[in-house]
């Protein structure tokens, strides 16, 4: 991965001046980087904000969804109830809670919608008993379809329960907003044998379109693709031939990551725009040293090494220990020195910036703004109500 990514050995525009007055490990935004890769996208969708869905599970920061907002990007998805609040507060028009909630998630969902009544939240399904408990909200229903990454979704050879699913939804006195699909399952594979098998799933998805459309159930909005098949479904053309609103719904290309600038074509542009400032703490043996940004700070979620160290070809990540990463330093190479900082593109971003309270924003090497990671985590566990009432006992 270090190889690879050899074209961002080193950008001095990364570096931070006064950097000896950051606690480490810290987490540090750029937002003209961030503006670049906003804007490249943009020109991959022909210039139309409205054909991305962006999932903020990467972007996390209220700043971060504001520029989204200002550059005319007004529908986004979600995966918790923390999210869906910070995207309705920072000014969404449109947002997917992507996620298949239930019981007390469900009911801060329709608390959240009740809140935000001018705002088009949506939700997904997957069978009639998450259809009935929406019955009496304002929410609009996606049905979710399992493209065969097994997590979540109805099976895309269930035609028949697809059809009565969205008949149910009427039937709820819902609106039937679409269909989700989340091919996520082929980020490790190679380019062109993952383009031939996401278009083979489109195929399917689209069959599954025409079943519905001959049932007599319009399929306004089609979601797919997160950032390893967004190439994949330009090149579709299927999805410009359907009379559905087809939306792309990468997140991770907004800060970009080292997963994602191996996956995606080099002509795109995309660079990292969320680093992890750390320091070198020790040396342990010859051959290793140890700076503090393990599992706590970088995500470990996506394998070992969980980062590249940007501009030291010579250091390799190890795996990780609570706040310890250890680094191998090539043979014949003299490595950094005892409390020099480096600077880390996580392999996974999203956990990554999840696991920090706030955020560095630098611009010409200047820190700018300390902003909060504001969607990071979790609500509360208790709704509002069973609160009140803990409260009133205690």
């Amino acid at each position: 991965m270090q190889n690879m990514l050899g074209e961002f050995s080193w950008d001095p525009r990364y570096r931070i001046s006064g950097i000896e007055d950051v606690l480490t490990p810290a987490l540090v935004i750029y937002p003209e980087v961030i503006a670049s890769n906003i804007d490249q996208t943009l020109k991959l969708l022909g210039g139309d904000a409205n054909r991305w869905r962006v999932h903020i599970k990467t972007a996390k920061l209220g700043f971060t969804l504001r520029m989204l907002l200002d550059r005319g990007i007004p529908n986004f998805k979600c995966a918790t109830t923390l999210e869906l609040l910070v995207a309705c507060q920072s000014g969404a028009a449109d947002v997917l809670l992507a996620y298949p909630v239930l019981g007390a998630n469900a009911r801060r969902a329709r608390e959240i919608a009740q809140q935000f009544p001018n705002v088009r939240i949506s939700v997904l399904a997957e069978n009639d008993e998450q259809v009935r408990q929406w019955r009496g909200s304002q929410v609009g229903v996606f049905l979710d379809i399992n493209p065969g990454m097994n997590r979540t979704g109805i099976e895309q050879s269930g035609n028949d329960k697809i059809v009565a699913l969205a008949r149910a939804i009427a039937d709820a006195g819902l609106e039937f907003r679409g269909l989700h699909y989340y091919d996520g399952q082929y980020g490790g594979v190679p380019e062109g044998e993952r383009t031939s098998a996401a278009h083979r799933g489109y195929d399917r998805l689209l069959e599954i379109v025409s079943e519905l459309e001959r049932s007599g159930i319009n399929v306004p909005e089609v979601i797919t693709s997160g950032t390893p098949t967004f190439p994949c479904s330009l090149s579709y053309g299927g999805f410009r031939r359907g009379k559905f609103l087809h939306r792309v719904s990468p997140g991770t290309v907004v800060y970009c990551d080292a997963s994602s600038l191996e996956q995606l074509p080099k002509e795109y542009g995309y660079r990292p725009a969320a680093l992890v400032v750390t320091r070198v703490v020790s040396f342990p043996r010859a051959g290793i040293i140890t700076c503090d940004a393990g599992h706590k700070a970088v995500s470990a979620d996506a394998g070992v090494p969980t980062c590249v160290v940007v501009g030291h070809p010579e250091l390799t990540p190890l795996s990780p220990s609570e706040e310890h990463l250890p680094l191998a330093v090539k043979v014949g190479a003299t490595g950094p020195h005892l409390g020099e900082a480096l600077y880390l593109i996580p392999r996974h971003v999203c956990p990554t910036v999840n696991n920090f309270d706030c955020a560095l924003l630098v611009r010409n090497g200047e820190v700018e703004s300390v902003e909060s990671v504001s969607a990071r985590g979790r609500e509360a566990p208790l709704l509002a109500a069973a609160n009140r009432a803990l409260s009133v006992r205690s």
